[in-house]
C-alpha cells in the first residue's frame, strides 16, 4: 500500500513592515473574496486615520445595490499586533470583537495593497486609485495563487 505525500500549504506571511503614516489614508477596493456585510456593495472604499492613542480609525463605505444606491457606512478601529511591523492588525467595528486583517502586499510607493487573514478566507485588493493596472492586479493574482489562494471566490468590485 502505497501513501500519498501530503503537500502542506505555507503559512500565509506578511510584509515585513508598514508605515503606518503613509498606509493611512483613502483606498479603494479593486477586488475581493465578497464577505455578508459586503452583499450588494459597489463603489467600496475604506478610509484609515492614525490616531494619536495608537490605533487606526477605520472608516469603510460602500453604495448597496446599484451606482445610485444607498449609501453604507460603518466606523472601527484598528490596532496593530505588537512585533508585527505594524503588518498584523486586529480590526475591531463591534466591542468586544477584533478581526485579524494582515497586509499579505505592500508597494513599495503605497500605491497598492493586499490584505487577509490567516486562514486565507479574506481577502481585499485595495488600490489608492478606483482602477488598477491590468498587468499589476494580474501580477497580484498571480502570487496569491501562489500562495495557495482560491481564486475561484476573487470579485472585481464596480467603482465608478
Amino acid at each position: 500500500m502505497s501513501v500519498s505525500p501530503v503537500i502542506l500549504s505555507q503559512p500565509l506571511q506578511t510584509v515585513p513592515s508598514v508605515d503606518l503614516k503613509k498606509y493611512a489614508g483613502k483606498w479603494f477596493e479593486i477586488a475581493s473574496f465578497p464577505q455578508f456585510f459586503q452583499k450588494g456593495c459597489t463603489c467600496t472604499t475604506a478610509e484609515y486615520t492614525l490616531t494619536d492613542k495608537d490605533y487606526l480609525m477605520v472608516e469603510n463605505r460602500c453604495i448597496k445595490d446599484s451606482s445610485k444606491g444607498k449609501s453604507s457606512y460603518i466606523k472601527g478601529k484598528a490596532f496593530a499586533e505588537e512585533n508585527s511591523g505594524n503588518a498584523r492588525l486586529k480590526v475591531q467595528f463591534f466591542w468586544p470583537f477584533k478581526a485579524k486583517y494582515w497586509i499579505i502586499e505592500l508597494a513599495q510607493d503605497y500605491s497598492y495593497a493586499v490584505v487577509s487573514h490567516p486562514s486565507k478566507k479574506y481577502l481585499w485588493i485595495l488600490s489608492r486609485t478606483s482602477t488598477m493596472d491590468s498587468a499589476v492586479y494580474h501580477q497580484i493574482v498571480f502570487r496569491l495563487k501562489e500562495k495557495g489562494f482560491d481564486l475561484s471566490k476573487l470579485q472585481l468590485t464596480k467603482q465608478i
